[in-house]
């Protein structure tokens, strides 16, 4: 039962009427009538206004699909496709002759007294770069040259003796024996001038030999003697020449790389510190592999310049042929402990992981060698605040391509 609270009485004290009593006492045009019909519709009113702001600011209020389209983000996909790309590989190396000649004493050695040759200079074949003491093995000499000279002189001695028996044999002033004994006397004297000779040709060569001469023609990369200077047949190289001129760089490529290299594939090298690029070719590839660090060589054969220093560290960029792969921008590739990475958008429009294998780097972004087929969406950027299964929005942009690799 309702009632209605604040009529006042003559005594000053609130009376609790039932409306029920009022409104049935009161006539229908009343204004306890009228006042009744107000309240009910000011209540009505006041709960449909209730309802409608639950309905309007709870979660769920608005549509599921619309929800979750203002939720889900909106993220740029590239479908990359496959580019032929020109293979290159990236080494370093040491450049070197690629025909070092070392040259020491190859006689008896000596002191030495010129040097005429310098660090840098140009030498031709059999040109003499140091000349050791001689003064000793040029007496010996001479006394060779006396030792033909007496043992010609009992040839000549012998055979006047031989030919004067042959004359008399038939007088039979000489026997036959007698004819036989000069005859060997002549024989062995000739035999004495002939080793005279030799002893005498020996000696020449040995007196030769005391000139440290270039074996070919090239250019001196060392000079480790001095005149006043003592050497012998045990001492270390004195020079050391680089055949033709000729350098080449030593490539150090892993087992992958040293791989896709062939005999005869072109190079560029730049040595460090120089703005000047060279062109090779390889000459040889290494047919083992370093345990230690399992790397092989690969020497470029270089034509002579003077930047080109033996010793000298260089970057070397090789062509390996050409490639069909998929080519990704940088943004697109993340990386984690178990290497490089790409995540995919789905069918499902949800995110998946990918690993993949990186190649060279090119114009247009890092060449894919395993793991795409070139057909996927790919995600361009903001790949570093995804994680595997989100849901996103996909927006394809087109991919950019290049055909030349750096």
């Amino acid at each position: 039962m309702m009632y209605e609270t604040g009529i006042d009485t003559h005594g000053g004290k609130p009376l609790d009427v039932p409306l029920d009593d009022i409104d049935s006492a009161a006539p229908a045009d009343s204004p306890a009538s009228r006042r009744k019909w107000v309240i009910a519709g000011i209540s009505i009113a006041a709960l449909f206004l209730a309802l409608a702001a639950y309905y309007l600011t709870r979660p769920d209020a608005a549509p599921a699909d619309d929800a979750a389209g203002d939720q889900v983000p909106i993220v740029s996909v590239i479908a990359p496709g496959r580019t032929t790309v020109a293979g290159e590989i990236n080494a370093t190396g040491t450049i070197a002759a690629r025909r070092e000649l070392p040259v020491g004493v190859v006689g008896e050695g000596g002191r030495v007294v010129s040097v005429p040759v310098d660090e840098g200079d140009w030498v031709r074949q059999g040109q003499v770069l140091a000349v050791i003491d001689r003064s000793v093995q040029n007496q010996q000499s001479q006394a060779a040259v006396a030792q033909i000279r007496v043992a010609q002189a009992d040839a000549d001695l012998a055979q006047a003796n031989l030919d004067r028996a042959l004359k008399l044999v038939d007088r039979g002033f000489i026997s036959a024996a007698d004819v036989d004994r000069l005859t060997a006397t002549r024989d062995a004297a000739t035999a004495r001038v002939r080793v005279a000779q030799a002893q005498s040709r020996e000696l020449a060569a040995r007196n030769a030999r005391l000139n440290i001469v270039a074996p070919a023609a090239g250019l001196v990369l060392s000079r480790d003697v001095e005149p006043g200077q003592t050497v012998s047949g045990g001492s270390p190289a004195l020079f050391t020449i680089a055949q033709g001129g000729e350098m080449e760089l030593l490539a150090r490529l892993g087992e992958s790389e040293l791989a896709r290299v062939s005999v005869g594939e072109s190079a560029t090298v730049r040595p460090v510190g120089s703005d000047e690029v060279f062109t090779g070719q390889i000459w040889q590839i290494a047919p083992t592999i370093d345990a230690t660090d399992r790397q092989g060589t690969a020497r470029v054969a270089l034509s002579y310049a003077p930047s080109l220093r033996p010793g000298g560290f260089a970057n070397a960029t090789i062509s390996s042929g050409t490639v069909v792969a998929p080519i990704l921008p940088e943004s697109a590739i993340q990386s984690d402990s178990e290497g490089s990475f790409v995540y995919l958008v789905g069918t499902d429009n949800k995110v998946a992981k990918r690993r993949v294998t990186l190649g060279n780097v090119t114009p247009g972004g890092i060449v894919i060698a395993a793991g795409l087929t070139g057909q996927e969406r790919v995600v361009l950027r903001a790949g570093g605040f995804l994680n595997e299964g989100d849901a996103v929005k996909p927006a394809l942009e087109r991919a950019t391509r290049s055909a030349s690799a750096r």
